[in-house]
């Protein structure tokens, strides 16, 4: 039996050094279209201040940042209805790549909105709950925040103090929250809170939380080395009352935080690759220029090294984010893989960074290059929404069988 082998273009396409293994063969027009909005906006809203507002260490102008983020469809990206974009969780992904280029405090103020508040509401909260908040959420009207990491209480989530208690048919809530990103600008924030509706982190419960009520506050929290360009806070809720239907009706147990954080991880996924190829972009283009021994260092073996095993981590990051991705649309993404890629990436992410540092020699550790504002960002994405250490526990367990995180 014969068979025609399929007919092969007469002239290879020229070697693209930015996408060096042809990965935008597997992107449509709608997906590069999502992808070149959102890059666009970066470079004209986030880069021009950017190092101002890491050095200053504040966001201002964040409720105008939320509004035309929202204009983009970026709040809520790949959520269905009540305002949101509707759009793939590989488009939702690409858009986090090109936010953590300009920086990861951007990403994480559509992360945290999108993934976290956003998504427990749509996902768990009831339909009076979902049209009050979610259009207004979209848009970048509202502000959300979302309360599950505590002072003695991170990767334990099941540990947590903060108590929800019946009185008549109100919830009474009293706790601390910490490390909140978005908190004190927030205008509703979606806190997790131990319940008498079971024991060992069974009845913890999501509440829908006003800002404005009595009883919370959220200070800001300074003098931060990381994240500097993003408002991060605690929460302080002391006798917060909330009527009955502020609970979120759709999960009990820590299934409902874990499921988005799993979702907000695998924003992260791609996000760490876009902090990677900004600093990767920035030492290619410092080592064509930069001149030592006569000639640029570009053209020296040793740099010519680190180039190439930056570039194959770079994308082969990439390459893993978008298969996650394409999961995640069929519906088949299992948590363990978006434990694989935040592990991988974010990690892979650090060290493309502190190489690029390298080649800048001194330059790399100024704020007219964005090569350490990425890496120390990314010294907080490695440890939040799962440690390292928790990660390849989860590895751990589902390759053994065995738990061990007791």
């Amino acid at each position: 039996m014969s068979t025609t082998p399929p007919s092969k273009p007469s002239k290879l396409p020229p070697f693209d050094a930015t996408d060096p293994i042809g990965i935008d063969d597997l992107l449509g027009p709608e997906d590069l279209a999502i992808r070149d909005t959102v890059r666009a906006w970066a470079a004209d809203r986030v880069m021009p201040h950017i190092a101002e507002w890491y050095e200053s260490g504040e966001l201002p102008g964040i409720r105008e940042l939320a509004r035309e983020l929202g204009s983009l469809g970026a709040l809520g990206m790949s959520l269905d209805g009540y305002g949101c974009a509707g759009a793939t969780a590989v488009q939702y992904g690409l858009a986090c790549l090109e936010l953590e280029a300009a920086d990861s405090g951007i990403r994480s103020l559509v992360s945290v909105q999108g993934s976290l508040a956003m998504y427990a509401i749509h996902r768990f909260g009831s339909e009076e709950q979902k049209r009050q908040w979610l259009p207004g959420m979209a848009a970048g009207e509202i502000i959300g925040c979302f309360g599950l990491t505590e002072p003695d209480h991170g990767s334990d989530p099941a540990g947590m103090r903060t108590y929800a208690k019946r009185d008549g048919d109100d919830w009474v809530l009293d706790g601390r929250k910490m490390w909140i990103t978005n908190g004190s600008v927030a205008g509703v924030a979606v806190v997790w809170a131990q319940t008498d509706e079971g024991t060992a982190g069974a009845g913890i419960r999501g509440f829908v939380v006003p800002t404005g009520t009595p009883g919370f506050s959220a200070p800001e929290i300074k003098h931060k080395w990381s994240l500097r360009a993003s408002v991060t806070s605690e929460l302080v809720l002391d006798g917060v009352r909330l009527p009955a239907d502020a609970v979120l009706p759709g999960v009990t147990g820590l299934r409902g935080p874990l499921s988005c954080l799993s979702h907000a991880r695998y924003g992260i996924v791609w996000g760490a690759m876009g902090a990677a190829r900004a600093s990767f972009e920035a030492a290619v283009d410092y080592a064509k220029t930069r001149e030592q021994f006569g000639r640029p260092i570009g053209g020296f073996q040793l740099t010519q090294a680190k180039l190439a095993d930056m570039a194959v981590e770079l994308h082969k990051g990439i390459l893993l984010a978008h298969h996650l991705g394409r999961r995640m649309d069929a519906g088949t993404l299992r948590p363990e893989q978006v434990s694989f890629g935040k592990l991988n990436n974010v990690r892979e992410a650090i060290e493309i960074c502190r190489t690029s540092r390298t080649i800048l020699g001194a330059n790399g550790i100024s704020l007219e290059y964005p090569v350490m504002r990425h890496a120390t960002n990314l010294e907080s994405v490695l440890t939040y929404e799962g440690t390292v250490e928790m990660h390849q526990l989860v590895l751990g367990k589902a390759l053994t069988g065995l738990d061990a995180f007791r």
